[in-house]
């Protein structure tokens, strides 16, 4: 194996590392860490919660004496900055470390190169940009949101092969397997919300939240566009974890509705009305200003096709079963007035397509 061959394998420990953290870390980065000596690792680690110790600072305890001389890989450069915790800069130069090898730059202003500088400035060997695409796909939540303050969003949806999102009764459960599904769970344990309409709720009822078993998994913030308060009361994303419901509404809102959902332990947030329904791009600033650093968009059709037509979507994920349903009046996964000329379509960049299950996994990103 070559030296860089070798370089790439403890990067990916350090991807892999810093996967650990997701949902439990936001809106922090993904971060891990790898303490490698004499062609062993000596010490391991990954930012595993929001104001917890970094992925550095667990790595170097874990090599105690022998981070001294050792190489240290880390997917985002180590920062410099006092925040919540002390500055990982200061405890690698203490620990002996005599060189850094870091996947990508961190976009977050407060450090953005001045974390290898530091390091440089006191005499420690730095390298970046190993495997420095596959590090900013980990970091791409954070880097959306750390360089606007807006949430990266992405849009989930499941579907036929003749690309129905339900039948024409409106039962859309389930069209894909079991193993999709999984995935759709991890997704909501990944990101800090997910946000459907008014529509979806109350045609599916859906709890909108985490059912795996297994470890404990965090529970997203679960967001409803709903301009006029629509939404039953006794709707199950209202009544299980409604501390964890946020319904965006506009001033059509029914005061007494308000204050009873409120009542019930749920945030209301009203919103500026554009062309009669909730504004999304007043939304999304908003949940960024929350420190939402994700959002999991996963319908109805009509919020679909408002989100890409106002440009919020960043990313598309969709299943697609092998099954047939028909159906003019069957709905679709993009809704809404449409686009009239081919020349204006929303075009998606860089597909990958994989199967789960039985299923098809489409993933790209708004062009």
């Amino acid at each position: 194996m070559t030296t860089m061959m070798i370089a790439a394998t403890y990067m990916k420990r350090a991807l892999s590392l810093a996967g650990r953290g997701a949902g439990f870390a936001s809106p922090n980065p993904l971060v891990g860490a790898v303490v490698v000596k004499d062609g062993k690792i000596v010490g391991e680690g990954w930012h595993e919660v929001f104001g917890g110790p970094h992925a550095e600072v667990n790595a170097i305890a874990q090599a105690g004496a022998q981070a001294d001389g050792a190489d240290l890989y880390v997917n985002l450069e180590p920062c410099s900055h006092q925040g919540k915790t002390p500055p990982c800069t200061g405890l690698i130069i203490r620990s002996g470390i005599k060189k850094v090898i870091i996947g990508m730059q961190d976009p977050n202003p407060l450090v953005n190169g001045k974390g290898t500088a530091f390091l440089k400035h006191n005499g420690i060997e730095v390298y970046t940009g190993l495997l420095e695409s596959e590090c900013k796909k980990r970091n791409e939540v954070f880097t959306k949101f750390i360089t606007t303050g807006k949430p990266f969003v992405t849009f989930k949806y499941a579907m036929t092969l003749d690309g129905k999102i339900a039948t024409v009764d409106n039962a859309s459960r389930w069209i894909t397997g079991e193993e999709s599904r999984k995935i759709v769970h991890k997704l909501r344990h990944d990101m800090s919300s997910v946000m459907v309409g008014v529509d979806t709720v109350i045609y599916d009822d859906p709890m909108l939240n985490v059912r795996l078993a297994g470890k404990k998994w965090k529970q997203p913030l679960k967001v409803i566009a709903d301009s006029s308060l629509r939404i039953p009361l006794d709707a199950r994303a209202l009544s299980v974890d409604p501390q964890l419901c946020l319904i965006a509404s506009t001033v059509k809102a029914d005061k007494n509705k308000v204050m009873e959902i409120r009542r019930m332990g749920a945030q209301v947030l009203i919103c500026p009305g554009k062309d009669g329904r909730v504004d999304l791009p007043f939304l999304f600033t908003t949940l960024g200003a929350m420190e939402i650093d994700g959002v999991l968009l996963e319908g109805g059709s009509t919020l679909a096709f408002s989100a890409l037509k106002d440009g919020l979507v960043d990313k598309v994920i969709a299943f697609v079963a092998p099954k047939i349903l028909g159906g003019s009046r069957a709905p679709a996964p993009v809704g809404g007035e449409g686009i009239a000329a081919m020349e204006d379509a929303i075009y998606l960049r860089d597909l990958k397509i994989r199967k789960v299950g039985a299923d098809l996994m489409i993933e790209a990103y708004i062009k």
